[in-house]
């Protein structure tokens, strides 16, 4: 991703989850084979209740995730996205189905095709389709999704204060580095976006645990969409739960809070009565987000909060608040 320093001085965060960005990376997630165990029920259950009427967004969204971009604004609200959706000039709706269907080496069915001419009943098949999977997908669980979203928010943006711009966009994903202005991702693939001095807004997803993903659109900032610490599966709690458990998850928060006195991954699940390979599931994103480190000694795996997830602890009231800091100057 190249970036002019002008780019870089209108990096902003969005204000607040985007329904049908969510819907279509839920989608493209559900169709994947290689995520987390933690989706693995979240998976199976969608896929027994999925309704008939969402089976044609399936021929629009990839498993990449890298689905046409009309299909994705960034709206405030699901009505709001519908009617942006719906009024796509019909040259970028043309382009970008070409795109799709290039890039996966898809066919072009009749009704990809019938949506490129702007057939008015192909379009209401569409926003039946998204009305219907936004139903199945999201609407049980989004307040939860905002909840998180606005955990994930203020977290990024007190480490954006704290360490400036090029770290902060750097740890969004485990392994991004930057070499001059450009910042470089591990990802499936080749790829190369120039920004163009028009700014980027980075955008958690809760139900994409993958590689970031980036919509650079004509005459607006880029959107860098990547993996939130906490995943939809995990949002188990209610809204007005710990502010820590609405961030990672009842399951990390516990977790996290264990770990101010170093474990093993036996101790881990032993603590939260879940089977070893998810206690290891969990320490591996408490890791990649940077709030534990692993050590091994001979065949154990041993785990320990970091200085800033001890500051997570301490700022939501975890474990006592002061006394993970306490507990961290005892040891």
């Amino acid at each position: 991703m190249r970036c002019t320093a002008e780019d870089l001085l209108r990096v902003t965060f969005a204000r607040e989850p985007a329904p049908l960005m969510e819907l279509g990376l839920a989608l493209a997630a559900l169709r994947r084979c290689d995520l987390p165990p933690v989706f693995g029920r979240w998976q199976q259950s969608l896929r027994r209740t999925l309704p008939r009427a969402v089976r044609p967004l399936l021929e629009l969204v990839p498993p990449s995730g890298r689905g046409p971009l009309f299909l994705d604004p960034l709206s405030r609200g699901l009505d709001d996205g519908l009617e942006e959706v719906l009024s796509t000039p019909a040259g970028f709706v043309r382009s970008e189905l070409d795109r799709v269907c290039a890039a996966d080496r898809r066919p072009v069915t009749g009704w990809l095709r019938d949506l490129a001419e702007q057939d008015g009943g192909a379009w209401r098949i569409l926003a039946e389709a998204l009305r219907a999977a936004y139903d199945t997908v999201l609407a049980g669980s989004w307040s939860g999704v905002q909840s998180a979203f606005d955990a994930e928010r203020a977290w990024r943006t007190r480490l954006l204060a704290e360490q400036g711009i090029r770290t902060a966009l750097a740890g969004l994903v485990p392994g991004a580095r930057w070499c001059g202005t450009t910042l470089e991702f591990d990802w499936p693939g080749e790829a190369e976006f120039a920004l163009e001095g028009r700014g980027l807004i980075l955008l958690p997803s809760m139900v994409w645990p993958g590689w970031p993903l980036l919509a650079v659109r004509p005459g607006k900032p880029g959107i860098l969409v990547y993996p939130a610490v906490s995943q939809l599966p995990l949002l188990d709690r209610p809204a007005d739960a710990e502010p820590l458990a609405a961030l990672l998850g009842s399951t990390r928060a516990a977790a996290l809070t264990l770990l101010t006195r170093q474990r093993t991954t036996t101790d881990l699940a032993a603590e939260l009565s879940i089977a070893k390979s998810s206690a290891s599931e969990h320490a591996k994103a408490l890791r990649a987000a940077r709030l534990i480190t692993t050590e091994r000694d001979g065949k154990a795996v041993r785990h320990s909060c970091t200085p800033l997830g001890l500051d997570l602890l301490a700022g939501s009231g975890g474990a006592g608040g002061g006394a993970v800091r306490q507990e961290a100057v005892d040891r």
